[in-house]
């Protein structure tokens, strides 16, 4: 991988538009919500991120894999 996302993703890019647009949203709710106890897992922004990313690209699961329906 790249050491920069900025090397890796073109400006045009639809997931720095989604990262845009959900810097831009009041997520406090969500973050409140969020346990930082146990063992490590993501920040539920970044699986939003995830989530609207993957409906957008039509991408619904983890083992889809392009071309495949």
């Amino acid at each position: 991988m790249p050491p920069s996302v900025d090397e890796w993703l073109p400006e045009s890019h639809l997931a720095r538009f989604i990262v845009e647009v959900l810097e831009g949203l009041d997520l406090s709710a969500l973050s409140k919500s969020y346990r930082r106890t146990g063992s490590a897992s993501c920040h539920p922004t970044v699986l939003l991120g995830l989530l609207v990313y993957g409906c957008a690209t039509g991408i619904m699961s983890t083992r889809a894999r392009p071309g495949r329906s």
